[in-house]
């Protein structure tokens, strides 16, 4: 294991940042990364590694996000463990900052991959008192500046700055054109809404052939290169607001072809089928949250990010609930009781987190090979 210095100028403590939230609280630390100001819904993860997989999952477009392990930044970061093509959180918020990153696997240090997608990072602040704040409040609006040192100032930023509620923020994430991975298998049209690296890797592994669609592509487009199934992947923002997308599900739907939603997918698939959703007062973010499969009567340890959830209250007769989360019975996955769709609102291929949930690919692949037989 080699360790590395981080470079100078990288290093926290060269200028002041401050952190500005909505209900007025400051938090005045040292900056790293990128500098100027940036707005955000301030939200919190549990995880203690994988910073890296974190900030490269689309799903935070519009969020600053808070780790709350203390210790960020000592195995660097390197070529492979994106889970995008860049940074779509708005800012990074830490306890301290590591001098040194060991790893032989590391290109650069956090401070220096920050700095090279111009996203700021905020260091020597108190996280648990932040943390603290957002779950006894909610998730809120904040600002996090190098320039903007005035607290008052800085807090009418933040108090100006997009709600989350409304936003649809898929076409921030989404490709521009269909792109396609994998050879020769059997063909699933999978929907960026701000799709991981992970999930496409882990539908390759299981066999899939895939093409990958802009967001609100039509599904006609879709339905016409004749898929096997369709996964609707993770994305931020709010899903009720997804017009675009939510105008194309009833087509997809109604193909009977196998479905797979996960994340935003499994909300926006709830949302068609006749569900409502709403905003949690914090969300679920980390890789610690506990999980029942009502099918198998097992319990995962899961991977999670997200700030909206479908109300069980509102499900319609057709679906059946099949996961709930065991810390506040939200829902976490429902199936359609006479089609071929199924969804769960946590990361079955986590990146970071455990892995106790990969079988769900696998459960994908049997219902498509089992709708194949039943078509033949």
């Amino acid at each position: 294991m080699t360790e590395k210095q981080a470079q100078p100028g990288s290093l926290s403590g060269q200028y002041p940042c401050l952190l500005a939230l909505e209900d007025g609280k400051i938090f005045m630390g040292t900056g790293f990364g990128a500098t100027g100001t940036a707005t955000g819904e301030l939200v919190f993860n549990t995880s203690l590694t994988g910073y890296q997989e974190i900030l490269t999952d689309p799903s935070y477009a519009g969020q600053v996000i808070t780790l709350t392990y203390p210790e960020i930044g000592n195995y660097g970061t390197n070529d492979a463990d994106g889970e995008s093509r860049s940074i779509f959180a708005r800012a990074l918020v830490v306890r301290h900052q590591s001098r040194r990153y060991s790893s032989w696997r590391a290109t650069s240090s956090l401070s220096d991959f920050l700095k090279s997608y111009n996203i700021i990072g905020l260091e020597g602040v108190d996280t648990r008192a932040i943390t603290r704040n957002i779950r006894d409040k909610g998730a809120m609006r904040c600002a996090v500046s190098t320039e903007i040192l005035s607290a008052d100032e800085l807090v009418q930023v933040a108090k100006s700055s997009p709600e989350m509620n409304g936003a649809d923020l898929t076409k921030e994430v989404t490709v521009s054109e269909p792109y396609k991975l994998g050879n020769n298998g059997c063909q699933v049209a999978v929907l960026d809404f701000g799709v991981k690296q992970n999930i496409l890797r882990s539908l390759v592994e299981q066999g899939f052939s895939l093409t990958v669609y802009p967001a609100e592509t039509p599904a006609e487009t879709i339905l016409k290169s004749k898929p096997a199934g369709i996964l609707l992947s993770n994305g931020p923002g709010d899903p009720a607001a997804c017009h675009g997308v939510l105008a194309q599900l009833p087509a997809l739907i109604a193909s009977k072809l196998p479905i797979f939603g996960i994340c935003l997918g499994h909300q926006l698939l709830s949302i068609a089928l006749g569900a409502k959703t709403y905003k949690l007062k914090f969300g679920h973010r980390g890789g610690n949250q506990p999980v029942k499969d009502l099918t198998t009567g097992k319990v995962e340890v899961t991977c999670q990010n997200h700030g909206f959830a479908v109300d069980a209250s509102t499900l319609p007769a057709e679906l059946e609930l099949t996961h709930v989360n065991l810390n506040d019975n939200s829902v976490e996955g429902f199936r359609h009781k006479s089609l071929p769709i199924f969804c769960v609102q946590y990361h079955p291929e986590a990146s970071p987190g455990p892995h106790d949930s990969s079988y769900l690919f696998g459960r994908f692949r049997e219902l498509i090979e089992s709708q194949k037989k039943v078509n033949v």
